[in-house]
């Protein structure tokens, strides 16, 4: 009995060791337009719901997608929460490039972009309303804390360049000030429902920030 041999064009992954072909199968490439759209609608459904009201097929009906697409990129409501609170830090802030303005004080102001009004009462009512996301968060292994990573990287760069040129002193508690940054913006506005603005950071940074990062330790 003749059989079919495979031809040599076909692809040797897809022959089995019984000589038989098999069907080879290409993934679609991820679309990470797909990505940021997800993020978006879960932004806008938790200024609407809150985290407890909100759940993945709301998200994928608001983004247009299927709800096997969200789950390819987010096992759980509690990780696209995460991304989507980080994906909405990043668009405030200025992180693409490191800014220099030749002070550090201009250098971390440059960082916040400026916002509406608008926008900074739909971040209130985000963080009103994130619900039991706290206490997963919390529990989980990223932490409420990394939705502010990117802020404070960029800060710990721009303070150790300002140290590097002599601007602040040698012994300079780098990571507390990045973290006084990082916690003032979640007293303001978890706690006081206060914007974290450009007037507030200048009076932080010239009241606080900059008196401690230039103290020098030896002369306590």
């Amino acid at each position: 009995m003749k059989t079919n041999k495979p031809k040599a064009t076909d692809d040797p992954s897809s022959v089995s060791k019984t000589g038989e072909l098999t069907a080879t199968k290409m993934g679609r490439k991820r679309d990470h337009t797909r990505d940021a759209k997800i993020l978006e609608a879960a932004i806008d459904i938790l200024a609407e719901v809150g985290y407890d009201g909100m759940t993945m097929d709301m998200i994928a009906t608001r983004a247009k997608a299927g709800k096997a697409t969200v789950y390819r990129r987010w096992s759980s409501k509690v990780e696209v929460v995460r991304d989507a609170l980080s994906w909405m830090n990043h668009s405030q802030l200025q992180l693409d490039e490191l800014p220099d303005t030749g002070t550090l004080r201009g250098d971390l102001l440059s960082v916040l972009k400026p916002s509406s009004v608008q926008d900074h009462e739909r971040k209130f009512r985000i963080f009103a309303k994130l619900g039991s996301f706290l206490q997963h968060a919390e529990s989980s292994d990223f932490g409420l804390g990394q939705i502010f990573d990117p802020w404070m990287s960029i800060n710990r760069q721009l303070m150790q360049r300002a140290q590097s040129r002599g601007e602040i002193s040698v012994s300079a508690n780098i990571e507390m000030a990045c973290q006084v940054i990082t916690s003032s913006a979640c007293y303001r506005g978890l706690i006081e429902h206060k914007t974290f603005d450009t007037s507030f950071y200048s009076d932080l940074i010239d009241q606080l920030l900059l008196p401690a990062l230039m103290r020098d330790q030896a002369s306590k």
